[in-house]
């Protein structure tokens, strides 16, 4: 038998690996400072770019796609070159698949803090990045498949599948979710509407949790953890189910973010049933990733690595058995809008992605450098300052979740609420988010210990970026089953099939959820009285989007007895049709805003921007003196308009033509208004005076859009006004 020479590329995963710690860091200080801004509303007072609402999606876009992304690259590359005994498919790829990534991910890193943003979940960069992530995205899965074509190893272990299910369905996913039409550069407007959006939104945003963050770490594991353990893996027919049955059900459980919303009762309930069968392929991969350590627990006891990787596995375990719970309307209708889901995410990104990540540095850094770990105690302190680090964090949270929910249900005996003004919950728990700084310190502190202890390891190890390898050519076998093979292990050594049969089985849950929630009208009733933004609104709720508003507050009252009471009539999906993208959000820092519109005069909504604890004392939301500050930029809303026509919003030739007489007109009005109180207009006239020529009208600033957009909501049916 013929016996071939080749080389493992080793630099690549040393760059990704380099590029995980770099991004880790930056990732989690962000985190860090937004947790403490918790605490102190105005530590960046006045700063936009620093804001709590532009900063949110960064430190969510750096952990997730810079951190865990790099991860996934460092470890797939390693992983996949030795699996299929062959160097990656192309030097060039790999290459490219690096320096474009981190290039995006500098661009997301200056475009989001300067407010250029779509606001969708995990999915919030602006139209050129998401051309450019699809094509790093298929350049990885060229080389993938490319490697995997040249292989000379000739069955695909469990691990391959995973990679391969990952590159096919986050394309997919990212590819329809990213769908709109571009107004500038740099803004563009959803392809969906409304409730459309809603779905197609928590399709692509579950899944990104399913297919970023769970699927490739499942093919890690299945690598990782039998190679610090020296053991194999505990089932290989538990690694069939797990990887067929998870792949088939994960996509079919996004709604489950939307229940009790205006999403038809049927997506719903197929969210929620999809959800609870999701249970039993999470928990087949957990065990046959802790039952792969049977007969090695006393070297966990001693090695950091598996001790990093139990805790892992256990927290990937604990996440997805409270999703699926979480999922179920009785515990939804409790937990949703709460801290409780901003626990239960750490626990996965903390636990799952962090602990499997920094188990593989650990195991990895010493091979590529043909080393030993520079400090086996450094690594096991980590390990247990990252692991308290979770515990301090995720407890408070859990904690601060069930306090919410019970305070804003709760009601008098004469059935008025009990807690009526939402800062009573705000103030509440307050302590849980000083014990949320502290663990999220911890963790960071343990993330400075690993660098160190890998820039000494690196120090003192060897540079070998091609490893010498050598397998026996890959002989051709029969297209069909040979005698006594599985259909199984036929399909592994057919990657082209195997890519076929997995993308059936991510698409059809895909399809059946969203094709007729698009197609068919009658899923989506329309509301007569339900008309376009005017430009100034449009104007404003682009502002509203650009300052993160949505991270904060939502626009979705459930039909629940305290919500309907706190915020008036449950909304309905037909007030949506015009929502280009969708703001109902996912957490409620400060109260829904859904009904808002009329509740507060425009000299309440001015205050609240320019100083919010000045009209309400205790809240904990920033100021955004810039917005009373910034003249709006009126250039692009006939490019806007004309955009929407073709989405299908009804603007008239004539109402696109007068748009800047239309904004001029309610803008003055909204400046009236605000004249009615005499201390504005002593202060306004003073600032005109210090002003000279450079001041500009109230009228044509940013906070009178602002206004305008808020006193708009709700506003369009015939409500019931309650007091917050």
């Amino acid at each position: 038998m013929e016996v071939q020479q080749f080389y493992y590329d080793n630099k690549i995963v040393k760059k990704f690996i380099y590029a995980t710690i770099l991004w880790g860091v930056v990732g989690m200080l962000v985190g860090l400072l937004l947790a403490f801004m918790f605490l102190f509303p105005n530590i960046t007072d006045g700063i936009s770019w620093l804001s709590f609402g532009r900063l949110r999606p960064l430190h969510t876009n750096a952990v997730i796609f810079a951190f865990v992304g790099n991860a996934i690259f460092a470890g797939v590359y390693y992983s996949t070159q030795r699996l299929l005994k062959a160097r990656m498919y192309s030097d060039f790829l790999s290459s490219f698949n690096f320096w474009a990534w981190q290039l995006l991910i500098v661009g997301a890193a200056i475009s989001l803090p300067l407010g250029y943003t779509t606001s969708k979940e995990y999915a919030e960069l602006e139209w050129p990045f998401d051309i450019a992530i699809a094509l790093i995205w298929v350049a990885f899965g060229v080389n993938l498949i490319g490697t995997m074509i040249k292989r000379r190893q000739r069955h695909l272990y469990v691990a391959i599948w995973f990679y391969l299910a990952t590159f096919i369905t986050v394309a997919v996913l990212h590819i329809f979710n990213s769908l709109a039409l571009p107004v500038s550069a740099l803004k563009s407007y959803s392809a969906y509407a409304g409730v459309q959006d809603a779905l197609v939104q928590w399709w692509y945003g579950h899944n990104a949790v399913a297919f970023f963050l769970t699927t490739p770490f499942l093919g890690l594991m299945y690598y990782f953890v039998p190679k610090a353990a020296n053991r194999p893996v505990y089932s290989y027919k538990l690694s069939i189910v797990h990887f067929w049955s998870l792949i088939f059900i994960y996509i079919w459980a996004g709604p489950h973010h939307l229940l009790y919303t205006a999403l038809p009762e049927w997506a719903q309930n197929l969210g929620v049933a999809f959800s609870v069968m999701l249970l039993m392929p999470s928990w087949g991969g957990m065990i046959n990733g802790l039952l792969t350590l049977r007969g090695a627990w006393d070297k966990v006891r001693t090695d950091p690595v598996l001790k990093f990787m139990v805790v892992a596995i256990t927290g990937y375990g604990m996440a997805t058995f409270e999703g699926p719970m979480l999922a179920l309307k009785n515990v939804n209708a409790i937990a949703h809008y709460t801290d409780w889901i901003i626990a239960h995410v750490h626990v996965g990104a903390l636990a799952w992605n962090g602990f499997l990540t920094f188990g593989m540095i650990y195991w990895l850094v010493p091979r590529l450098f043909k080393t030993k770990l520079y400090s086996i105690a450094l690594a096991n302190t980590h390990f247990w300052i990252g692991t308290l680090g979770i515990i301090v964090y995720s407890l408070p949270m859990y904690v601060a979740g069930v306090v919410q929910a019970s305070m804003w249900k709760q009601f008098n005996p004469d059935g008025t609420l009990t807690y009526g003004n939402f800062l009573e919950t705000v103030t509440e728990i307050i302590p849980m988010y000083w014990m949320r700084a502290i663990g999220g310190t911890m963790f960071i502190i343990g993330m400075f210990i690993l660098v160190y202890n890998i820039i000494k390891t690196v120090r003192q190890g060897e540079e070998v970026e091609d490893e010498l390898a050598e397998a026996p050519a890959l002989t051709k076998v029969s297209k069909h089953r040979t005698k006594g093979e599985t259909w199984h292990g036929w399909l592994e050594r057919k990657p082209v099939k195997l890519a076929i049969y997995a993308t059936i089985a991510v698409l059809i849950g895909g399809i059946v959820q969203i094709v007729p929630t698009i197609l068919v009208k009658s899923n989506i009733p329309t509301i007569s009285s339900v008309k376009p933004y005017t430009p100034l609104e449009l104007e404003g709720r682009d502002l509203y989007i650009r300052e993160g508003c949505v991270g904060c507050h939502s626009q979705m009252i459930r039909p629940f007895r305290s919500e309907v009471e706190r915020y008036g009539e449950y909304s309905k999906a037909g007030e949506f049709v015009y929502d280009r993208p969708f703001l109902w959000g996912s957490k409620r820092t400060g109260p829904d805003l859904h009904r808002i519109g009329g509740k507060y005069s425009d000299n309440w909504h001015l205050n609240h921007f320019y100083d919010p604890q000045s009209t309400s004392s205790g809240s904990i939301m920033p100021a955004y003196q810039w917005l009373v500050k910034n003249e709006l930029d009126k250039s692009y809303i006939e490019a806007k308009m004309r955009t929407l026509v073709k989405l299908g919003v009804p603007y008239s030739d004539d109402e696109i033509a007068n748009a800047q007489q239309s904004m001029l007109e309610q803008g003055i009005q909204i400046e009236k208004n605000l004249y009615s109180d005499p201390d504005f207009a002593k202060n306004y006239e003073a600032d005109k005076k210090s002003g000279g020529e450079d001041f500009v009208e109230m009228r044509n600033r940013e906070v009178v859009a602002m206004i305008a957009y808020l006193q708009r909501l709700g506003t369009d049916i015939k409500v019931k006004n309650v007091e917050n």
